[in-house]
């Protein structure tokens, strides 16, 4: 079972899991309250999580902030603790999902066209998904107690409905997956958005920045890659697309 891994004295993490798709979920611990970020593709997922909180000792999160709809992120959202937050257009998303879930077969399809979903819902013939307890239209703040913590809409290669987490005192950002290329769109990256990532970057004062399925960067080695990938033919512009 892997472990809760600390970043900085507010700030841990649950790795992501390469060989089950399970992206990072961060966690962060206010001297008051605690918060997850993101929901985890399970709630086996969400277990692992949680267990490992409690090995070190914190509390489950009192909030759970959304990064985007993908199923990597919300499907645990049935078997968290507290209350989970997400922008309005991620909970439109998500209602539009759990219309398409009612089709018994829509599992099965998934499983066809995700072999990272085939693995975690190998045992499960129906597809449950809930909808967060609460969503938002502007960027707000919350104070968990000697943690600032800032949460944001941002512009994204991967999905329309990014969120980004920024915790100022302890100068971390949570970016989610919105470094990535588009895979609704056949993997696809805008430049122009991919541009608008970079400099929003640079624009906070910021020491790490998490991406969903890696390991944490700092920021001074995550902005040459990121550079390196806005030199590289991988982008649409102009409605034109260019395969990788």
């Amino acid at each position: 079972m892997m472990e809760l891994m600390k970043l900085t004295e507010r700030v841990y993490y649950l790795p992501y899991d390469p060989e089950k798709g399970r992206p990072l979920l961060g966690y962060i611990v206010g001297q008051d309250y605690s918060m997850a970020i993101d929901a985890g593709y399970s709630r086996s997922h969400v277990n692992d999580f949680y267990n490992a909180i409690q090995k070190c000792g914190f509390r489950k999160p009192d909030f759970t902030v959304l990064t985007h709809w993908h199923y990597a992120h919300t499907l645990g959202l049935r078997a968290i603790s507290g209350v989970s937050v997400a922008h309005e257009k991620t909970n439109a998303y998500l209602k539009e999902e759990q219309k398409k879930a009612k089709n018994e077969n829509y599992i099965d399809i998934l499983k066809k066209e995700d072999a990272y979903f085939a693995k975690e819902y190998e045992n499960s013939n129906k597809l449950e998904i809930e909808l967060p307890d609460m969503e938002f239209t502007k960027d707000f703040q919350l104070d968990l107690g000697d943690a600032e913590v800032y949460i944001f809409r941002s512009v994204s290669t991967h999905t329309d409905d990014a969120v980004c987490i920024y915790i100022s005192t302890e100068k971390v950002l949570f970016l989610g997956d919105a470094t990535s290329e588009d895979y609704y769109n056949d993997g696809y990256m805008d430049r122009e958005e991919l541009s608008a990532v970079i400099h929003m970057i640079e624009k906070i004062d910021c020491k790490y920045c998490i991406l969903s399925h890696c390991e944490p960067w700092e920021k001074e080695e995550l902005l040459p890659y990121l550079y390196h990938k806005l030199e590289n033919p991988i982008f649409t512009s102009n409605n034109t697309a260019i395969k990788k």
